[in-house]
């Protein structure tokens, strides 16, 4: 009788490296590996070898890179969405495009469970299985955090060693990183305590320290078709994925994207953790300034309001939720405008707005101009400030009115 298949979200670190064996021990099940490269880089090299040799049937290797980039990436960046006004949620909505490939294999493969490797203390467990819940509500969830023995990363790699298999750490050098097309970010070892400032010497990875980028600036432009980012210094590419991938060598090459980030987790913690998004850096930057000059005050102010809601579906997990899918349908209508080319200068770490332009752009030189003007008649302000400060003028003389009340 064929054993029952379940289907691991592999990675190739520390945690999915000892899952498989750990599976194979306490479980009677198949073990498929799933490996979702959405950006990794090297870290995808030698996975099927090292899948393999620890026990699974076979590794998918599966590039979402471009999804990633169209179907989750961008969507939160026209929605201006960061977590907590910083964190521009490079984990966040990585899971759910690696979930949703997770779930299409597990069901291509007849799988009846999927199993995946994050802490009972974090926020991925949360975005896997919310996925997993939303597109395949019949399939079991292994979680072996929440289950065996095993209490640390130490006594990982101490079970990791005991069995001859090969991890990417070692316990002097045991940051928690996660890496892809967006970001990297850093976790773990002394950045735990928020009173250590971050040896940037030896933990970034994408980007220049700012004290060592060029002395000079560097000026980028960047142009947009309805929200989404299209070209940079003049540049077409032949996919969005390549797009970031150059602003990310623009960013990094001048100290841009750094974020030390003490956030609030799902789980009810605070965690510090310091973030690596170069190139979403100055995309963020260069389409904020792009809706400044075309949106008008009330869209803008209103979709201000509506960015810190969305990053906190995102960040929660809940992409794949029907308030989601209505937010980013009424930011795809207020992006309809959000067209033109951005400047940017960047210089050590900053990023300054250097000019913006758009066919669709609501300055108007000849009404804000403070020279003489035929359009703007002045003396209408007068009425406009009368009427605008009505209410006040009436509180005031009620309360004028009672204070003499009260002297009698």
């Amino acid at each position: 009788m064929a054993k029952e298949k379940v289907v691991l979200a592999y990675s190739g670190g520390l945690d999915t490296s000892i899952i498989i064996p750990w599976l194979k021990e306490n479980y009677d099940y198949e073990v498929i590996a799933v490996c979702g490269d959405v950006g990794q880089g090297k870290e995808t090299e030698g996975l099927e070898e090292k899948a393999l040799k620890t026990g699974a049937s076979k590794l998918y290797i599966e590039n979402l890179q471009e999804e990633y980039v169209t179907d989750f990436i961008w969507p939160t960046l026209k929605a201006g969405a960061m977590y907590e006004g910083k964190y521009l949620l490079g984990t966040s909505h990585a899971r759910p495009c690696i979930a949703k490939r997770i779930v299409e294999i597990a069901r291509a493969e007849g799988a009846t469970a999927i199993c995946h490797g994050c802490t009972g203390k974090g926020n991925d467990q949360v975005r896997f299985e919310l996925t997993i819940k939303a597109l395949a509500p019949e399939m079991k969830i292994i979680a072996p955090w929440r289950i065996w023995d095993i209490k640390s990363r130490e006594e990982e790699i101490e079970y990791a060693q005991a069995r001859g298999i090969p991890v990417p750490v070692t316990k002097e050098d045991n940051y928690s990183m996660d890496r892809n097309i967006w970001h990297l970010s850093h976790e773990g070892m002394d950045l735990e305590d928020p009173a250590n400032e971050p040896d940037y010497d030896k933990i970034l990875k994408m980007i220049v320290p700012p004290e060592k980028a060029p002395d000079k600036a560097t000026y980028v432009t960047i142009d947009f078709e309805k929200g989404i980012p299209v070209a940079i210094d003049g540049k077409k590419f032949d996919s969005a994925a390549e797009l970031v991938k150059y602003a990310n060598e623009i960013g990094g090459a001048n100290g841009v994207g750094i974020d030390d980030i003490v956030e609030n987790r799902l789980v009810g913690m605070k965690s510090r953790g310091v973030y690596e998004t170069p190139g979403g850096t100055i995309l963020y930057a260069a389409h904020k300034e792009l809706e400044y000059l075309c949106l008008d005050k009330q869209t803008l102010h209103y979709k201000l309001e509506l960015a810190n809601k969305f990053a906190d579906l995102v960040y929660d997990g809940l992409w794949y939720t029907p308030l989601r899918e209505a937010m980013s349908a009424f930011v795809d209508s207020t992006q309809e405008t959000v067209t033109g080319t951005v400047k940017l200068k960047l210089y050590k770490g900053t990023v300054t707005p250097a000019g913006a332009t758009s066919p669709y752009s609501l300055y108007n030189e000849d009404i804000a101009t403070f020279s003489e003007d035929e359009v703007y008649d002045q003396k209408d302000a007068a009425g406009f400030i009368n009427l605008f400060g009505l209410p006040l003028k009436v509180r005031a003389m009620m309360m004028e009115k009672n204070k003499n009340k009260n002297k009698k």
